[in-house]
């Protein structure tokens, strides 16, 4: 069978709505309405006004427009890249603070085609200019203190942190955007930013995720860097925590040298390894429970002081809440005005509330932590990001040590870990942190949250990391000695841990994501309490229902997963007595589930959880004979054979052909060996 194994995380791409990335996908597809041509066509046309408020407002009015509506076709047709780029360098600061919201917003929602069409159109040559004036400005004496910033919005610091997110956007979509990066030498320019973390944590925060994106897999980078660099991170990612912010930040930083330990001195690596894993465990510490419930009440408290405030200084006033009625009622300049001060944000900007920020950048920090984790544990191909494992039990080991994207992607090698990170990752007590995580969001911070509109995004970000702990602690699982994990008794609680989690959701089908990230960790638990012959967790009536539940997944990962999950215990089952009839409904299965499956990727796995399962044992040979396991082989062999060589060139990579070449191999030898136990039982 084969080993578990994990995806490479990387950054999702920043939505303002959390639906702008659907919402183009539906623009691409030509389903806008033509009458978004009209707003967009004013607006475009308004950016050449010689008033620079007028461009200001059609910059804010674009910002708004790529997240309310599938409008990118009608702004790529009408150039608008390049009729916002010039504007990264309009005279005026707001001009040029609104103009980079616009891009930002736009490289957001219009993913990695709008983005390569970006880098197309050149907006990196005023792009990297503005960064480059900006690092200027921060050196010169006519940079607004950071006191002040508030009272002047336009601060080149402002304009820094737009501009980083539109360059942190591009590079994410776009090798072309990376490589203007390194040969322009912008990696100096955005350090220099960082070096504003004791005053500016919003900029050092955005910093840090670009360089989390730039610095990975760019070998063309690391040739650049210098102890200055080094330096640089090395004060960020040690700076003190004076609030949940700094603590993503150190978490980026961390993960921004994690990428770079290749060019840190190997005198240095168990030093570097071991600050990294320090800063992880310290945010996975934080019970985000019980900060979203203390956040909560502050928020609360803090809202309720407010209105006392205003009232009483309205009470000293002499003015009464029937005065301020009649007010209203008599004259409208007054309403507008107090609504306009009580609304003065940015509409590019997040939420400003205090209590909202923190506890969102703490969800955002041990996601990234459990990311990090995850990506330490994997030894990949750069252009791997998303694959199954598909393996075959024949001879064959250099088969069984590769996996395979289901879209094609490269062969990565074995998994395994360095001593220093071994070393690291029990030292600080790395397992037990992410077991933590694995529970569900508590009953009383999802109420509170769904109580609020502007808390209730939270939920869906508290799953995120419950779904990332559990694909970590996979990881872990696969990676770890059983004496590392806490010994035969962790791996039985947390066996019934799992279990607990997937059968206290009878509707756990519906939650994709979850399914897939529960599924993984199963079924690396469960291969490593089978080699090391500890009992299995689920009872055959669990097994069957994850199983019918998963293989109707669209996910092939999800498939591949409950197929290996029923062949790893069915191979146990099949060693042991009064089995017999699990054995028949496991062999129905993986035959139902070969002959049907749309997917090869799945189908080879059923085959090869076959030939595990019925290997050996007396009781797997009566099953077998049972279920008539041999004429159902014979007569889906040469289907089998027929798709492989009809599908396979066009569906799949050679190295998947080559493994599917061995399933159908070892499917030939199994017949063989099938024949000689049905002869022997019925003779």
């Amino acid at each position: 069978m084969g080993k578990s194994r994990t995806k490479r995380f990387k950054r999702p791409q920043f939505s303002p709505t959390g639906n702008c990335q659907a919402e183009a996908a539906g623009a691409a597809n030509g389903t806008e309405d033509e009458e978004d041509d009209g707003p967009a066509a004013e607006l475009l046309e308004k950016l050449q006004h010689p008033s620079a408020e007028v461009r200001e407002c059609a910059c804010a009015g674009l910002a708004r427009l790529v997240q309310q509506r599938p409008v990118l076709p009608s702004l790529a047709r009408r150039d608008a890249v390049r009729q916002l780029g010039p504007l990264l360098l309009d005279p005026s600061l707001a001009v040029r603070e609104t103009a980079a919201g616009a891009l930002r917003n736009l490289s957001a929602c219009g993913g990695f085609e709008v983005c390569d069409d970006m880098v197309t159109k050149d907006v990196m040559t005023p792009l990297v200019a503005l960064l480059k004036e900006c690092a200027a400005g921060l050196d010169s004496n006519e940079m607004s203190p950071q006191e002040k910033k508030d009272q002047n919005r336009n601060s080149v610091e402002s304009i820094a942190n737009e501009a980083v997110n539109v360059l942190w956007n591009i590079c994410e979509c776009s090798s072309r955007a990376v490589s203007i990066f390194n040969k322009e030498g912008c990696l100096e320019i955005v350090l220099k930013y960082l070096s504003r973390f004791p005053t500016n944590v919003d900029l050092a925060i955005s910093v840090a995720y670009c360089l989390q994106t730039v610095t990975e897999d760019n070998p063309e980078l690391l040739k650049s860097l210098s102890a200055t660099t080094l330096h640089g991170l090395e004060c960020a990612m040690l700076c003190p925590v004076s609030s949940m912010e700094y603590i993503l930040l150190k978490t980026l930083v961390a993960g921004t040298v994690w990428n770079l330990k290749d060019v840190i001195p190997s005198k240095s690596q168990a030093e570097i390894i071991n600050a990294v894993l320090k800063i992880l465990s310290e945010v996975l510490q934080v019970d985000a429970m019980e900060v979203v419930i203390q956040m909560k009440e502050g928020e609360a408290q803090r809202i309720k002081m407010v209105a006392e405030t205003e009232e009483a200084l309205e009470h000293a006033d002499g003015v009464t809440p029937s005065d301020l009625l009649e007010d209203e009622e008599m004259e409208e300049t007054p309403r507008k005005r107090k609504v306009r001060r009580k609304t003065f944000t940015s509409d590019l900007l997040p939420p400003t509330d205090k209590e909202l920020r923190e506890t969102t950048a703490l969800l955002a920090a041990q996601q990234t932590a459990l990311e990090i984790i995850v990506n330490m544990c994997c030894s990949e191909d750069p252009s791997d990001d998303e694959w199954e494992e598909l393996s075959s039990s024949d001879e064959s080991d250099a088969f069984m040590e590769t996996s395979f994207s289901e879209n094609g992607g490269q062969l990565l090698t074995p998994l395994c870990l360095s001593h220093e990170i071994h070393t690291a990752l029990t030292n600080y007590l790395i397992p037990k942190k992410v077991f933590e995580k694995t529970a569900f969001p508590n009953s009383a911070v999802v109420d509170a949250c769904s109580k609020s509109p502007t808390w209730k995004p939270l939920i869906k970000k508290m799953n995120t990391i419950q779904c990332r702990a559990l694909v970590c602690l996979q990881s872990l699982v696969s990676l770890l000695d059983v004496d590392h994990l806490g010994g035969a008794p962790a791996l039985q609680t947390l066996a019934q841990h799992l279990a607990e989690l997937l059968f206290s959701q009878p509707d756990f089908a519906e939650h994709p994501d979850f399914l897939e990230a529960i599924s993984s960790a199963l079924r690396a638990l469960l291969q490593t309490m089978a080699s090391n012959n500890l009992p299995q967790c689920m009872t055959p009536e669990q097994l069957m229902t994850l199983c019918r539940a998963g293989i109707g997944s669209s996910n092939v990962g999800v498939r591949v997963n409950v197929v290996s999950i029923s062949g790893i215990t069915g191979s146990v089952l099949a060693k042991e007595g009064g089995t017999l009839e699990t054995l028949k409904t496991i062999g129905c299965f993986l035959l139902e589930v070969a002959g049907k499956d749309p997917s090869l990727v799945v189908a080879g796995e059923a085959l090869d959880a076959l030939f595990d399962v019925f290997a050996e044992g007396e009781e797997a040979e009566r099953a077998s004979v049972q279920i008539k396991l041999l004429s159902a082989l014979k007569e889906f062999q040469p289907i089998f054979k027929t798709k492989i060589r009809k599908e396979g060139r066009g569906k799949y990579s050679p190295d998947q052909l080559c493994v599917l070449d061995n399933v159908k191999m070892n499917l030939r030898r199994f017949i063989a060996y099938q024949e000689t136990v049905e002869k022997r039982l019925t003779s």
